[in-house]
């Protein structure tokens, strides 16, 4: 199978569009498929990933206004040029927004039929930053996917809210986690005693340093005695927070090994947005066998079971987040029950089964369009 990968994000971009478009495109090479990436260049001076594991074609971008860390396709010839050279059976759209959004219209325009993958609350992310325009938002998700042969939601929360706006034709296709990566065994003493000299617990957060993740929740762990938060990540929040979580430990940008090493080094997982459609950084915990603490809200309902592997909080509620750590920081027994049971949970969920999947959907898209076409 022929596929081209149209994503908004790649590596050296460290996200959860960029990761699961990579982790994709491995698979579908191991299982002996062809696939292409088009995707936008990454800024100046940094280097595309040498270990992608396929063509990657690169189109002209441009930092987002206020948010240099995510770059913007602009118009160009060659991701149409990148279906025809390929002859795609199928084009995949990762997070469709803008490039994704100009790969639909050449797929139509081609015959190629696509499956988009919803990743973003596009919806969340307009009330986050401009305090209206969610139903702008809606319409233009149901614009955008409504144009796809399959919308695949990565949990029940987003499949429920699609279905809800009216956007047709969706599956449920959930993320897969490298267990063999992140692992309970990577905890590093030493490290511990670097981030917490005088033993304390360590509470952690990975992820973006952005609005919409709301990291500022924390802000109450931090008063917590005997607590020390650890916060992974860079962005554009990065100084405010730095200013708003007193005696937080900021360790920038970790990925790979370094990034499980830190991860299981923690003794809780804290996350704090509430507009996540999976939230990958919840499995790469529980991976971890780390007790998560986490929003009643989006793809940490399907991720974290209440009472058994974590706790789930009210979305927005910097008490109850506090409140939920105070808790598991008074009873060890607790924090590794709820480990034990996450690392039970996740570990059939990989990137392999996850990818099999994905090649049955688009087995699926395409024998309907051919029995449309022999119709």
């Amino acid at each position: 199978m022929r596929v081209v990968i149209v994503t908004e994000s790649f590596p050296p971009d460290v996200n959860g569009v960029a990761h699961c478009a990579l982790q994709t495109a491995r698979h579908l090479v191991d299982r002996g498929h062809a696939p292409v990436v088009v995707a936008p260049a990454p800024a100046p001076g940094h280097k595309p990933d040498a270990f992608a594991p396929c063509p990657v074609v690169h189109v002209p971008s441009l930092p987002l206004p206020g948010y240099p860390q995510v770059r913007v396709a602009l118009p160009s010839r060659r991701l149409a040029a990148t279906l025809v050279e390929h002859r795609a059976d199928v084009v995949h759209l990762a997070s469709p927004f803008v490039l994704g959004v100009r790969g639909m219209a050449a797929a139509a325009r081609l015959g190629i039929p696509a499956v988009a993958v919803y990743q973003t609350d596009l919806a969340g992310y307009a009330r986050t930053y401009m305090g209206a325009g969610e139903a702008a938002a809606w319409r233009r998700i149901r614009s955008v996917h409504g144009a796809a042969d399959l919308t695949l939601a990565p949990s029940s929360a987003a499949l429920h809210d699609l279905e809800t706006h009216g956007v047709p034709r969706v599956e449920m296709w959930p993320r897969g986690v490298d267990t063999e990566r992140f692992r309970p065994d990577r905890r590093d003493e030493a490290l511990r005693r670097e981030l917490a000299p005088n033993g304390e617990l360590i509470v952690g957060y990975v992820g973006r340093l952005a609005p919409e993740k709301q990291v500022e929740l924390l802000a109450g762990v931090c008063g917590l005695e005997g607590v020390r938060v650890v916060i992974v990540g860079d962005g554009p929040s990065r100084p405010g927070l730095e200013q708003s979580l007193p005696g937080a430990v900021f360790l920038g940008r970790r990925t790979g090994d370094d990034l499980a090493r830190v991860f299981a080094s923690f003794d809780v997982f804290a996350h704090t947005g509430p507009f996540e459609t999976f939230c990958q950084t919840v499995q790469e915990a529980m991976a971890s066998g780390l007790p998560v603490v986490a929003p009643a809200a989006g793809g940490p309902l399907d991720l974290v079971a209440h009472g058994s592997t974590g706790l789930l909080v009210p979305p927005c509620d910097a008490t109850a987040v506090r409140e939920a750590v105070r808790s598991l920081a008074a009873d060890p027994g607790l924090r590794a029950a709820f480990g034990a049971a996450g690392r039970a949970t996740v570990e059939g969920r990989t990137w392999a089964a996850v990818g099999d999947r994905l090649i049955g959907y688009y087995t699926k898209v395409l024998a309907g369009c051919r029995t449309a076409v022999a119709a």
